[in-house]
């Protein structure tokens, strides 16, 4: 047994806890389909959201931890229910109204209102993969159209004719009366409109393995169960799913717990064995709202990546998955600097300790080394004082802090001064207020100023900082937090900021005394006048 094995059965990180469950499922005798089978879902009613990277990202980290304690073989299929009627238009699509006529209709066979793609199915489908494959994910695509069509669910299709009763025993105990009399697990696809239809099912043949059903004119219709004909009601697709790939592993929001008694019931009655679960706690908005693929309200993929790295997003998807999170722009700076310090600590850690570390399931237990030699905070700052259009003219700073440095030998430097000048633009710049320093406040800055005019030593980040320290002293600011908030608020026109002995070097000491000369003569509050009727023109 290697050492890393060793400590990973007794590591406390999350995704080892839950693959020690997986390895248990095994320990009498390896899976006779030769491999342990992890399955993410993805509702392709609206463009794919953070929350769908994040299942799979956290599904990975759990089955790599599996591969760390056990040698049976692993597959990760990403199944898209995109045979499911589309029941309201999105908010965020163009071209409603064509969508409007095509309601109920499969989502691949509702034409793409973007008119890329063959259908709006294929579009968010392919949205998906895209984002999956650039991220590097090993994992094999499923769509239900085409396991629907293909034949591949119809032995599962004419096992639930053939225990119909069963299955709708568990379901009739889980819905109100008035749902009971016309629920059935079956809706049919209707032979002429192609919609899906929410009718009830006059007769279940389990020997033709066909239904017949009224369609909303009252016609009388007979379909079979396979071919496509026919797709299974979400709870029962579920457990159906589970029993015809017999899934090892899959996780879900906690709006799907309620739901797990029906899944694994509906699995077992066809013949299969419930997988392992993990129940995650769903992503809210801004406003504390959960999100929604229809509204498209919280933070998209592509958005997040427009600000930050996607080992950064992959952080945020580690931590805690089991507390309900903000997933709002404003958590991306501090995921991009907590991702780079758990990246400078793994070098110094112990076997033990790099198991817990977030970058070694976010990069499959080889981590990268850091080159953000600057934090991201640090950087957006500096975009903010120097009103930075570009990330060339931040690396005309790093370069005076970093001699060695450039954007060819620290890529994750480079890519994180351009992602902090556009953070600055459409987040910073708009909101930032500057006021104006009281009178102790005022004198305290003055004597900074001074001190760094006459500074004639290297600009050392402790150093400076350390002077920081002494002028707040001498100035009497008991505890020196209302110092710090002076600096942040008169200089940055920010309420919180970085070390300022460190944004010193950075920025520079001549540039900073000057930065505290504008401030004192009311050049940098006047900003704020200025915004303001730039807005209002």
């Amino acid at each position: 047994m290697t050492d890393q094995r060793a400590s990973a059965e007794t590591s406390r990180a999350w995704p080892f806890e839950e693959a020690r469950r997986l390895v248990k499922r095994y320990e009498k005798a390896p899976p006779a389909k030769g491999h342990v089978l992890f399955e993410t879902g993805y509702g392709p009613s609206g463009l794919p959201h953070i929350g769908t990277f994040g299942e799979v990202a956290r599904t990975t980290m759990i089955r790599n931890a599996f591969e760390t304690l056990s040698d049976i073989p692993t597959r990760l299929i990403c199944f898209s229910d995109d045979m499911d009627g589309m029941r309201k238009v999105p908010d965020n699509v163009p071209n409603q109204e064509m969508l409007r006529e095509y309601l109920q209709r499969p989502l691949t066979s509702v034409p793409d209102p973007f008119g890329e793609y063959e259908s709006f199915g294929h579009h968010n489908n392919a949205m998906l993969r895209r984002f999956l494959d650039a991220f590097g994910f090993d994992y094999e695509f499923a769509s239900a159209t085409e396991y629907y069509k293909s034949g591949k669910l119809d032995a599962v299709l004419l096992r639930c004719a053939e225990r119909y009763d069963e299955i709708m025993k568990i379901m009739l105990a889980s819905l109100r009366e008035e749902r009971r009399k016309t629920y059935s697990c079956f809706l049919p696809i209707h032979p002429e409109t192609g919609r899906v239809l929410y009718v009830p099912i006059r007769h279940v043949d389990a020997r033709e393995g066909t239904v017949v059903f009224d369609d909303e004119d009252g016609r009388e219709w007979t379909v079979p169960v396979t071919g496509g004909n026919v797709k299974l009601q979400w709870k029962p697709d579920f457990g159906a799913r589970w029993a015809a790939l017999d899934v090892d592993f899959e996780m879900y929001g906690k709006d799907h717990q309620s739901n797990t008694p029906l899944y694994d019931g509906i699995c077992r009655v066809l013949g299969g064995r419930a997988p392992e679960h993990y129940v995650y706690e769903l992503f809210l908005d801004g406003d504390g709202q959960k999100i929604s693929k229809s509204k498209g309200n919280g933070i998209s993929i592509d958005e997040w990546l427009k600000y930050a790295s996607t080992e950064s997003l992959a952080y945020f998807m580690f931590l805690k998955p089991r507390a309900a999170k903000r997933l709002h722009f404003d958590v991306i700076p501090r995921m991009v600097d907590e991702y780079h310090q758990q990246l400078a600590a793994y070098e110094r850690q112990d076997a033990a300790q790099r198991l817990a570390n977030p970058v070694w399931h976010i990069h499959k237990g080889n981590p990268p080394a850091s080159t953000l030699l600057v934090s991201f905070s640090m950087l957006l700052n500096l975009a903010s004082v120097s009103g930075a259009e570009n990330r060339d003219a931040l690396w005309g700073f790093i370069k005076r802090y970093a001699p060695e440095a450039s954007p060819e030998s620290n890529p994750a430097l480079d890519e994180a001064a351009g992602h902090a000048v556009r953070y600055y633009q459409d987040f910073v710049k708009p909101t930032r207020v500057f006021r104006a320093p009281d009178a102790r406040e005022a004198a305290a800055l003055t004597a900074l100023k001074n001190r760094l005019e006459a500074w004639d030593g290297p600009a050392d980040p402790t150093d400076l900082q350390d002077l920081v320290y002494a002028i707040g002293n001498e100035a009497g600011f008991d505890p020196l937090r209302g110092w710090f908030g002076a600096l942040y608020e008169v200089l940055l026109g920010a309420k919180q900021g970085p070390r300022f002995g460190g944004f010193i070097a950075l920025y520079g000491v001549a540039e900073s005394a000057a930065l505290i000369e504008k401030a004192l003569a009311g050049d940098l509050a006047a900003q704020n006048v200025d915004q303001s009727v730039s807005e209002t023109s």
